[in-house]
């Protein structure tokens, strides 16, 4: 019988949203996944991953790659208390199809 902690760990919508507010920032600040990789000590298909919400960021991962993209924890989230609608409309602006780019 499996126990509840056994069960292999899925994305969830959070974990997508993460990756896509990654990807944003990323791409807004000029960097490669390459680029980005190598400064937080993992490889570009590993960022791919995290951007593409098929792996979990965790914790401390996060916070390299807010340090590293010059933002706060907070702004890979929905709800961040402080961010107004101005914010919220741009990320969703940004889900459009060739708007990052």
């Amino acid at each position: 019988m499996d126990t509840p902690n056994a069960r292999p760990k899925r994305a969830t919508d959070l974990d997508r949203l993460v990756g896509e507010r990654i990807q944003v920032l990323r791409k807004s600040k000029g960097l490669t996944q390459t680029a980005l990789g190598q400064a937080i000590g993992v490889t570009f298909q590993q960022v791919q991953k995290y951007e593409n919400g098929m792996n979990r960021v965790g914790a401390s991962r996060l916070s390299d790659i807010a340090r590293v993209l010059e933002v706060r924890v907070s702004s890979f989230y929905d709800g961040d208390e402080g961010e107004g609608e101005d914010r919220a409309e741009v990320f969703g602006f940004l889900r459009t199809h060739g708007a990052i780019d």
